[in-house]
């Protein structure tokens, strides 16, 4: 029965709508439940996690499934190109040559065998793979060849891997006996591959394990020498190659091989006659005082003796680098006897290389061939003195005059090459050097430069031995008009170490250098030095020479020279050094001399020497040892003067800056006196001045200043600041000699000085981006000290660094206004580090000598061209001096050029100095009036201080396939500092004319 109430549709929606609310009860309530129930767990042992490792793709999967897609050889040759251009990891190369192993025995055409062949050489070279494990593979697939060319490459690819397996010596013993197996194949590429095994792998020394016991000891010099009389040249060639291969090991060689060796000189085939004779030098040099026979005779000579003739004989081959060849290796044998090393300078065969029979030794032949004498011609019988027909020569007479046959090639690179023989043999031998002056003076006219240069540098090198009669110092100064700059300077050098025998050579050597000045001006300087040492080596030659050089009279007065003529100055330094060593020349002077010395003494003290001359008193050298501290002495001065700049941190302020200016003040002072010691004063003087600026930075009273005053004292820190790095620039890249701890506290100081700068933007910057780059690149450089100076630790002790490494936890993971405290406190309470004197400090300097700056006259060109600018610089003790050097031309507004000198431009005439003799183009728009430009040499250098962080970043990404999203930290600074004093020279572009 139906109870009256609501109508059903109405009780329905009230009945789904209970239902819906009563299970949004029962929803919520179990999820409060889930949220909110507590689960006790029994304590369990804790699983280790498993290390995911990121693997890049198999190479030899890759490869593997090339080779399988080829349904040809010549696609598997294209694959294997292909493949040849990308490179293959340590780990993945034994797969590799596993995949290519495999199908080269399922592979029939050679050529893609031979491919292999080399990728598998090729792979085995990789850094980090252990090739022994490949070995017996190869060596399986090398006993199953049977193509030749295949055969040759995997006897390299053996080759290879046994060079890098040499102490295994089972392994070499074993290549060696697989080189041996196949010299007896028909092809000469297969046997030249042996025999370049056997030469680099073979040794005479019997195996001594046990596991070489059935190997049996072979004698690779003899297997090698067998092949000297091979049919083919290319394996004759390759059999010398080897022995000289089994020299340079340190094996040597038997004396039996020089007769082969000889044989082989005469053989028909460049190459082969090439080779033989360095393997004659080779014996030559072993067994120098070795007796061997003469061909034909009953005679013996020394070996060397015999060798000689033999490398001289050489020097008339037919091919032109056999005989550059032999010609230098004249210069080495220098062992040799007298009248074989003269018989070198004449054409014809000497009286004592020949074996003249005895009187008694003809007789006996008359008297055994049963002929008497007749007694119808007089003296038939008497003992004849002249040289009989039927003589042995102990050296053959194409040998003769090798040198003169070399000086007179055709081809200049043999003539270079005996000239420099020539010079060889003669510093050895001052007879020879007499003998051969004649040869060398006439290569002065020959018609190549280079021979002409080298020919002046070897009778340069052997002045020592000679003295130039007047027509050879003709013929050597007419070189003089050359219009290369090089070969004048040369000749010049060569004057200066030559001895003259006569007072006309002086005057004809003066006069043809007086006409090399008028004729090529900028030759000043190097005439002038030239005349120097010319004077001081003749001083009774200049003598008589002076009243005519001077113009003196004895009764007349004469004019006064022109102190500004070049030549006159010139004349004076010749007689001012010759009147060092002659006191009698000051008493043919006249009153204007004496003023002239006086004016030269002071503006050329490097060409004219200190003269005790009448009525002046000269400070003798006694008196100047007095007056000039000694270099030990003064080392110990400056040691001195750092030492007691170490008790600076017991004084205050004001103090310790006093004795820092006073201390840097007697240090330069001391290197303008003591220029021995000028690298190490001006080193510790410019480390200390750095010293200074940090310490007027760190004032107690300019950090404690108002707000409002901030920008001043920033402005003297950061000028500061600036100054100590360039000071450190400085420091490390324009002083040699520098040992490891001198650069790390370069290196701290440096790193003091980009503290001061971060505490400076701290107080300066509102934006936080930029103070979080600086603290982090700061603290990469931080990161990065003890990488670079892990053993120079221990001299920064209580330093900067020091400090900085102990609280380096603290700043990685404060925030940069807690970092920039720590960083002023650790800067103010830092220890001075003491700097220990250096054994040698040379500071790099550049001279400039052209141009000159004192020419009023201004270059005048075209605006818009250009002129060229001669530019002449001597340079001490620049280290590679081709890649740093550069020239710096400054314009009147403002605009600099930095201009790259050639490599060739730079000369080297003696250790440490280089000479730079080059031209730069300057072009401008038109002036209104000629302006000075500046030039000066600059030395750039590159400082790669952040390169292990951003290095160790690299590693540490290592095991992303891809690196293009790392970031590149600028990690080198760049930068130049002024080598030389600038020298002006008036421009002047004037428009150009329409």
């Amino acid at each position: 029965v139906r109870k009256p109430g609501r109508p059903l549709s109405v009780r329905r929606a009230v009945s789904g709508s209970a239902f819906l609310a009563a299970m949004a009860a029962h929803l919520k309530k179990r999820v409060y439940e889930e949220f909110t129930k507590v689960v006790q767990q029994q304590p369990h042992e804790e699983i280790p996690a498993k290390k995911l490792r990121l693997t890049k793709p198999s190479k030899s999967a890759a490869l593997h499934i090339d080779l399988c897609k080829s349904t040809n050889s010549t696609e598997a040759l294209q694959y294997l190109l292909q493949f040849a251009k990308k490179p293959v990891e340590a780990e993945s190369v034994e797969g590799v040559v596993r995949i290519l192993l495999d199908h080269y025995y399922k592979e029939n055409e050679s050529s893609v065998r031979l491919k292999i062949a080399s990728l598998i050489g090729l792979l085995s070279k990789t850094s980090g793979f252990a090739a022994d494990c490949i070995i017996d593979d190869v060596i399986i697939a090398l006993n199953n060849e049977k193509s030749h060319h295949v055969l040759a490459q995997l006897l390299d690819t053996v080759l290879v891997i046994g060079i890098q397996l040499q102490d295994n010596l089972p392994l070499s013993f074993r290549l060696v006996e697989i080189g041996c197996k196949n010299l007896a194949d028909t092809s000469h590429m297969v046997r030249n591959k042996c025999l370049q095994l056997i030469g680099c792998l073979g040794s005479l020394d019997k195996p001594v394990m046990k596991e070489l016991e059935n190997l049996a000891a072979r004698d690779v010099q003899k297997i090698i020498s067998d092949s000297f009389t091979d049919q083919d040249p290319r394996v004759r060639t390759a059999a010398m190659k080897a022995m000289l291969q089994l020299h340079e090991r340190g094996m040597k060689l038997q004396q039996i091989i020089y007769c082969q060796a000889c044989k082989a000189s005469s053989d028909d085939y460049e190459q082969v006659r090439s080779v033989a004779v360095q393997l004659v030098w080779v014996l030559s040099q072993l067994y120098p005082d070795s007796i061997v026979p003469i061909p034909s005779s009953n005679e013996e000579i020394r070996l060397v003796d015999d060798a000689f003739g033999k490398v001289c004989h050489m020097v008339n081959d037919g091919s032109w680098l056999v005989r550059v060849q032999a010609a230098k290796l004249l210069g080495s044998m220098r062992q040799v006897s007298v009248q074989f090393l003269e018989q070198t300078l004449d054409k014809k065969l000497m009286s004592d290389l020949k074996r003249k029979r005895s009187a008694h030794e003809r007789a006996k032949e008359l008297y055994t061939s049963g002929e008497f004498s007749s007694g119808r011609k007089w003296g038939d019988d008497a003992p004849k003195e002249a040289v009989d027909t039927y003589t042995v020569n102990l050296i053959n007479s194409g040998a003769c005059g090798a040198f003169v046959h070399g000086l007179e090639d055709e081809m200049y690179e043999v003539r270079n090459a005996a000239v420099e023989s020539l010079c060889m043999l003669a510093q050895a031998s001052a007879s020879f050097a007499e003998k051969c002056l004649d040869f060398l003076v006439d290569m002065f006219n020959d018609e190549i430069e280079e021979v002409r240069l080298g020919s002046i540098h070897a009778l340069r090198k052997i002045s020592c031995h000679i003295r130039l009669r007047e027509d050879q110092l003709d013929t050597v100064l007419a070189v003089l008009e050359d219009s290369s700059r090089d070969i004048r300077e040369a000749l010049h050098e060569l004057v200066c170490y030559t001895n003259v025998s006569t007072k006309d050579g002086i005057h004809l050597a003066l006069v043809e250098l007086l006409k090399n000045l008028a004729k090529y001006p900028t030759d000043r300087n190097s005439i002038w030095k030239c005349l120097k040492y010319l004077g001081s080596r003749h001083p009774t030659l200049v003598l008589p020479l002076v009243p005519e050089l001077l113009s003196t009279h004895p009764y007349f007065d004469t004019p006064e020279p022109d102190m500004d003529d070049p030549a006159y100055i010139a004349v004076l330094v010749l007689v001012f050094n010759a009147a060092k060593t002659c006191p009698t020349m000051s008493a043919l002077f006249s009153d204007h001399t004496f003023r002239h010395y006086a004016y030269l003494r002071d503006s050329l003290s490097h060409l004219v020497p200190a003269l005790q001359l009448p009525g002046r008193k000269m400070v003798t050298v006694s008196d100047s040892t007095k007056l000039a501290l000694s270099e030990d002495s003064s080392r110990h001065f400056v040691q001195q003067s750092l030492d007691r700049v170490q008790n600076i941190q017991h004084l205050d302020a004001q103090g310790a800056q006093d004795l820092l200016k006073l201390t840097i003040r007697d240090l330069q002072r001391l290197g303008e006196l003591q220029p021995e010691l000028a690298g190490i004063a001006e080193f510790s003087a410019t480390y200390l001045e750095c010293q200074l600026l940090l310490m007027k930075s760190l004032q107690e009273k300019l950090w404690n200043v108002a707000a409002p005053l901030y920008l001043k004292q920033n402005a003297m820190a950061a000028a500061a600041a600036k100054k100590i790095l360039e000071h450190t620039y400085k420091l490390e890249f324009l002083y040699s000699g520098l040992e490891s701890r001198h650069v790390a506290i370069i290196h701290h100081m440096r790193l003091q000085a980009k503290a001061l700068q971060l505490i400076l933007t701290a107080r300066t910057t509102r934006g936080m981006e930029t103070l979080i780059n600086m603290c982090e690149t700061f603290l990469q450089e931080i990161e990065t000290f003890p990488r670079y100076f892990a053993s120079e630790l221990q001299y920064l002790q209580e330093s900067f660094v020091e400090k900085l490494l102990e609280v380096m936890p603290r700043l990685v993971a404060c925030k940069p206004a807690e970092m920039v405290k720590i960083l002023q406190t650790t800067l103010r309470h830092s220890n001075f580090l003491l700097l220990e004197l250096p054994a040698q400090v040379h500071r790099a300097s550049a001279t400039i000598i052209e141009p000159t700056g004192e020419s009023d006259n201004p270059l005048r060109f075209t605006s818009g061209l250009v002129v060229a600018l001669d530019v002449d610089a001597t340079l001490e003790h620049v280290q590679e001096p081709q890649t740093t050097v550069k020239v710096q031309i400054m314009y009147p507004d403002g605009q600099a050029h930095i201009i790259h000198p050639k490599p060739a431009d730079f000369r080297n005439p003696g250790p440490g100095r280089h000479r730079l003799i080059t031209q730069v183009y300057l072009s401008h728009t038109a002036w209104t009036e000629p302006c000075q430009i500046e030039v000066r040499l600059l030395l750039a250098y590159s400082s790669s201080w952040s390169r292990a962080s951003s290095l160790s970043a690299v590693c540490r990404a290592a095991w992303n396939d891809s690196m293009d999203g790392l970031p590149q930290t600028d990690s080198v600074i760049e930068g130049t500092i002024n080598l030389s004093k600038h020298v002006k020279v008036y421009l002047m572009p004037k428009p150009a004319r329409r």
